[in-house]
């Protein structure tokens, strides 16, 4: 097994999120121009970018960072104590500006004003469920691949996100960093700042419940037992 440094660690961590933004925002910026108001065409176009981006960024960087890309899925595997309390917050801070960054850079290649004030409203009680669910099922489907099945979880992740734009009222942000930079960004993909404290609650909630929950059900009872 090879081992990266801290800094390397936090590069990929910061490359990889803002990777992951700049192809979600820059894909709902081209897709809204492109469907001419068939909003069902337009987030189609924007899944299918978002859930691939997933599984190319997970396999370039996972085996370095371990591909969290979410402050959810690193307070999961710091819960699991699989992932320091410092380095815990190293990740967060680097995804949260990596995250920044690729927003900034959608916008510059759409040539658009590098900062904007989000105005898309996401509230509500159905849309905090959402991202409970979402981000619960993101964090399962990572533990569960993650115990069974190791070299899926890049394709895993990048299906399960692709699936939640669609059966979610919330369209699946399932991930503070997204969130917060999303709230920079008055396009498609962007989020009212007002409503991303709720999201980002319920998006750690999911964490926090799914961490729980799955390290209960895939333990064995034998392993249990000892």
């Amino acid at each position: 097994m090879q081992y990266f440094d801290t800094g390397r660690r936090l590069v990929a961590e910061a490359l990889g999120t803002a990777f992951l933004l700049a192809t979600i925002v820059g894909s709902g910026i081209m897709a809204d121009r492109l469907a001419e108001g068939n909003t069902a065409l337009a987030l189609l176009c924007n899944t299918i970018p978002t859930g691939a981006i997933l599984v190319v960024l997970i396999l370039i960087f996972g085996p370095v960072s371990g591909g969290h890309f979410n402050p959810a899925v690193t307070l999961s595997f710091a819960i699991r104590r699989e992932i320091t309390i410092r380095d815990s917050i190293l990740y967060v801070a680097v995804q949260l500006a990596g995250g920044v960054i690729g927003v900034i850079a959608a916008h510059a290649m759409f040539e658009l004003p590098f900062i904007q004030a989000a105005e898309q409203a996401r509230t509500g009680a159905g849309q905090w469920l959402s991202e409970v669910v979402a981000t619960f099922g993101l964090v399962g489907t990572i533990l569960g691949t993650l115990r069974f099945s190791p070299t899926t979880v890049p394709y895993a992740v990048g299906l399960f996100i692709s699936a939640g734009y669609w059966f979610t009222a919330s369209t699946s942000f399932a991930n503070p960093a997204v969130t917060v930079a999303r709230g920079i960004t008055d396009t498609f993909a962007g989020i009212h700042p007002e409503h991303i404290p709720a999201f980002v609650l319920a998006q750690l909630a999911g964490a926090v419940i799914a961490t729980l929950l799955f390290g209960w059900l895939l333990r064995p009872e034998q392993e249990t037992a000892e």
